[in-house]
């Protein structure tokens, strides 16, 4: 067995939640598999989450390589759209991991019906490219 003290590597598992764990990166991550890339798009059905904060959490995801920002004029006016970078799209399975976690233990599925459960399973999969 390797003896891998906390001196020689920081704890990647800590460092993840460091990066995951702020509020509405992993919904905003989730957002852009579905094809969200705009401003408007991330704040449509969370009441809870104000202009200000949105843009901080997307500002720190830029800073952390989650995602990019990419300007542009549509129509001759600008506009401004948020992709994933491969270090984002990376935590598809994580995503997914959640996803199906949510299904079999937390009862977001409907426990009587295995086809409608199936289906929600190959969704995630599908959107998630796992």
């Amino acid at each position: 067995m390797i003896n891998l003290t906390k001196d020689m590597i920081t704890c990647p598992i800590e460092n993840t939640l460091k990066l995951i764990n702020r509020k509405w990166v992993i919904v905003l991550i989730r957002d852009m598999f579905t094809g969200k890339k705009h401003f408007k798009e991330f704040n449509e059905n969370k009441p809870n989450l104000s202009n200000t904060v949105l843009a901080e959490t997307l500002k720190f995801m830029e800073n952390n390589n989650l995602i990019e920002k990419k300007k542009s004029l549509v129509n001759n006016k600008p506009s401004t759209e948020y992709y994933l970078r491969k270090k984002g799209s990376r935590l598809n399975r994580i995503l997914y991991e959640m996803a199906i976690f949510g299904i079999d233990e937390l009862e977001c599925g409907d426990e009587g019906d295995l086809e409608i459960i199936n289906m929600f399973k190959e969704y995630y999969a599908e959107l998630l490219k796992v």
